[in-house]
This record gives structure tokens, sequence and C-alpha cells, in this order.
């Protein structure tokens, strides 16, 4: 699946993802998630990428240890270089079959390195180890490599839990220092908020003046955050919008490049390829750039380069379309279904008191049923919901087509009355909605593949001064992610 500014490997899907850029492209490994049974091993692939829409498959990169070693599946991490040039790659080894002394599956992080551009990796076995006394073995992963050039030492942050306190308030961000890459001693933990079950994909980097620490929660949220802080040693600010996006977008680690910063996350597949499916691990690698405000808080919307594949603008209602409904609905919907991707932008001047109004996505002709982007002013958020609420796509509406929507697929947002913009990329079954520039929700659109798209306004007055949809062209039609015939499959050590 080669979608323009999207990547999913043929007949797998996109786990964790481990940016890297160098020389102006990014290397982007990933988890190769093959959902195949009997397990095979967890290897790393890598894509590599120079303008943020066409990802190259330059195949396995770093494969499982297999079945009997401690890295049969080899989980998230990171990359650094060194000062001779080589490439050290730092990652969680597991293996469902060795336990820790406590009894649990065993964590373990590993270490190896590659002296010709990442093509090849040498495993360096003596370098592992594994939890450190007063955490737990089972969850010891994710380690974070980075040099701090005050303290002129490296610093790894290590996904962790303690041993003992509350079951789901043990999560905790370890931390390892080192001089040489090679020996690792155990320091004061780097983060303790004693809140959740666990920090995943930590990592830190700095802005300007602002140190930033990034985290995807383990806990019933499954959601990207972010703190910041005037020193890389705290204390971490917590920004009244804290996530980079919804439930849906999950283990977003980022790279930088020309002063602009990239967050490399994926969207989740729901079970079954339906709406109502359970959330899944893994799914489609996607891209988000981060803004850096004055005040050192982040606004996340998708790329310049994902945006520019989109050509060929037409106005799906007319300009200056007026609803108004003080006490009731109205809405104006397209004359034609829209294409299967396409940008919408709309722009609504919103009239004081509205209660709600948004976009209607793949709706009937009649707009009684379709997806949507509801934004609430009242209650300064932005929603996915969808109608009828069916449990699949298949089967008889229940009391009404009425099953509650998932609450986590929703945002909040600033929304004071006057003009704003809300953006829907759709690709397919992907759906990365933005507001204002600043508040991103992805998710996927499975059980309605067709139809119209539309606004609408609830309680309330908004002048539709902008509903343009924007379609692909030709030349961004598609993508073959095997044309760089520079790049070749890695080999692994």
């Amino acid at each position: 699946m080669n979608q323009r500014g999207f990547h999913q490997p043929k007949s797998a899907w996109v786990g964790d993802v481990i940016p890297w850029q160098e020389n102006g492209t990014f290397h982007l490994l990933y988890l190769h998630e093959a959902r195949q049974m009997p397990k095979v091993g967890m290897p790393w692939h890598r894509v590599v990428t120079d303008n943020l829409v066409d990802f190259h498959d330059a195949g396995e990169s770093l494969a499982s240890g297999g079945p009997s070693a401690a890295d049969f599946n080899v989980y998230t991490g990171s990359i650094v270089l060194d000062a001779d040039g080589t490439h050290h790659v730092f990652y969680t080894g597991q293996n469902p079959d060795r336990r820790g002394a406590d009894g649990q599956p065993l964590q373990v992080v590993m270490h190896a390195t590659s002296g010709d551009g990442m093509q090849t990796w040498e495993r360096h076995h003596a370098d592992t180890f594994g939890a450190t006394a007063g955490y737990e073995t089972a969850d010891w992963r994710d380690p974070f490599v980075f040099w701090d050039e005050e303290a002129n030492l490296w610093r790894m942050l290590i996904a962790a839990r303690h041993a003992y306190g509350p079951e789901r308030r043990r999560g905790v961000i370890a931390q390892c220092t080192s001089a040489d890459l090679t020996t690792w001693e155990p320091v004061e933990p780097f983060w303790d908020p004693r809140r959740y079950v666990a920090h995943e994909c930590p990592e830190v980097f700095q802005w300007g003046e602002w140190w930033y620490l990034v985290y995807s929660e383990f806990s019933e949220s499954f959601t990207t955050r972010y703190r910041m802080s005037r020193s890389l040693h705290g204390p971490w600010i917590v920004p009244e919008h804290d996530s980079l996006d919804g439930r849906a977008y999950y283990a977003a680690k980022s790279a930088a490049r020309d002063g602009r910063r990239f967050f490399f996350g994926w969207v989740a597949s729901r079970e079954g390829a339906h709406d109502a499916g359970a959330w899944q691990w893994a799914g489609t690698m996607s891209v988000l750039e981060a803004e850096q405000r004055p005040d050192g808080t982040l606004a996340f919307h998708p790329t310049a380069e994902m945006r520019s594949t989109f050509e060929s603008a037409t106005d799906a209602i007319p300009f200056g379309t007026i609803l108004d409904a003080p006490d009731g609905y109205a809405q104006a919907l397209s004359s034609l279904d829209a294409p299967s991707s396409f940008r919408l932008v709309a722009r609504f001047d919103i009239a004081s008191g509205t209660t709600e109004c948004g976009v209607l996505l793949r709706a009937t002709a009649d707009g009684d049923e379709s997806y949507v982007l509801r934004l609430e002013p009242k209650r300064n958020r932005l929603v996915f919901d969808r109608w009828p609420r069916s449990l699949t796509g298949t089967e008889q509406w229940q009391i009404s087509g009425d099953v509650p929507f998932a609450i986590e697929l929703e945002r909040p947002c600033h929304l004071p009355s006057g003009p704003h913009e809300l953006e829907v990329i759709i690709d397919g079954d992907l759906c990365i909605a933005t507001v204002d520039d600043a508040v991103v929700l992805s998710t996927r659109l499975y059980d309605r593949p067709t139809g119209r798209v539309g606004v609408f306004v609830g309680e309330g007055s908004i002048a539709v001064e902008k509903l343009s949809l924007f379609s692909r062209s030709a030349r961004h039609a598609s993508s073959d992610s095997s044309s760089l015939d520079l790049l070749t499959a890695s080999s692994t050590t």
C-alpha cells in the first residue's frame, strides 16, 4: 500500500518508527509487523525519503535474532552517530520464552553498529543488559540515546516500571549514562511521575531555548504526549494541550531538518477492517510537523509536502453559504461523491453561542448517514463521529443505529466565535483532520468507502467562507516504493 505521504509495507504493518536524518535524507527504521501465527520474530525494516512523500523500501534492516536469541523480537530503540562516523543502534531484545529473576518475561537493551551507512549491522552481544535493581524485568525497553554536551557523556532513557507500588502507576523513564557507548551505569530516573503504566518510546530534544520530552502513554488513553522545560533536568511543564494527536496515532518519535521538526508515528488499524473494530497494534506510517509557538508550546499539522500532493481545487459548495439554525440543524452538501483520496479545506465564521458545526464525509445524498467531524465551541473540542454507529459494517442497526461513539476520538481545541479552519486529508481508509493548523485528529474510515462532502450547523449560525476539495493530480496519483535504484535491501549480521 503506497499512498502518497504515508507508508505501509505490502501484507504487513508499520510499528514503532525509529527516525534518523542524515545529509537531508530521512532513514525510517520501523518494527515490521506481519501479524503471522505462529510468530516468526519481529525484525526492523527501513524506508528512506528525502521529500516526506515518496517512501522507498530498503527492505529488512535488523533481522530477528532467531527462536533462541534474546532478540527474537527486535523492539524499539534509537540511533546515534559517533565521532568516528559509526552508526550505533540501541534496541530492545525480547523473547517470550525467557524469564527474569522475578518470573516475568524478559526485556533487555541490546547494541549493534554499522560502518557502511546502516546497510549492515554487527551485533555486540557482550553489551546486552537488563533491568537494574528496583525495576521490573518485563519492562526495560525503548532505549533512547543522546549526547549530553554539557555533562560530556551519553545518556540513555529507558521505558521502565518500578518493581513496587500501585500496579497502574509504576511507570518511570529510567536512565543510564556512558562515556563510550559500551558500558552503561544506572543513575537516578530521568522522569518519575508515578502516574501511568509506562511511558513508551521516550525521547528528548532541544529546540531553541526549550527542551522537550516526548513519550507514548501506556494507559487507557494510548496517546503520544510531550512536556517542556528550560533545562534538560526539568522541571517538566505540562502544556495546556499536551498531546500530538488522538487515540489512533501512537509511538511517534521525531527527527529534524532545516530547522523543521517532524514526528513519525503510526495510525492504528482496526480489527476486521470495520469502524467499530478494536484498535490494533501497528498500522500505517504517518508524518506530522510540529511548529514552535513563541511561548514554546507546539502546534501540529500535516506537512506542506503532503499537502502539495493535492491539487485541482474545486468548490464543493458555493462561496459565502450561510447556515442559520438557531434552534435546529442545517446542512449543505456537494452534488457529487468525493474521490477516494482528497484534501478538504473548510473555513467557517462561527457565530457566538453556536453549539456545533463541522463537515460531513462520505455522506448519503440527504446527509443522514455519514462520518462527521464536529466542532463544539461550547466544549472547545473536535469530535469524530459516525452515523449509523453500527457495531460492524454489515449487521442490523442496534437501537436505531446508536452505539456510543469512542470517546477517545476527540481533541481539545480553542474555538472562540469567529473564523476557524478545518482541514481533512483522506486517503483510502486514512483520515487526518486538523483544526486551525494546530490540532490533529487521525482515524480510519472503513465502512463507508464513498459519498459526498458537506457542512452543517446545529443550534447556531456559520458563514462558510470556503469549502474547497483538492484532488490528487495524475503525477501524484501513485507511488512506487521500490523505484529508488540506489537503494538495495539491507542484509543483517
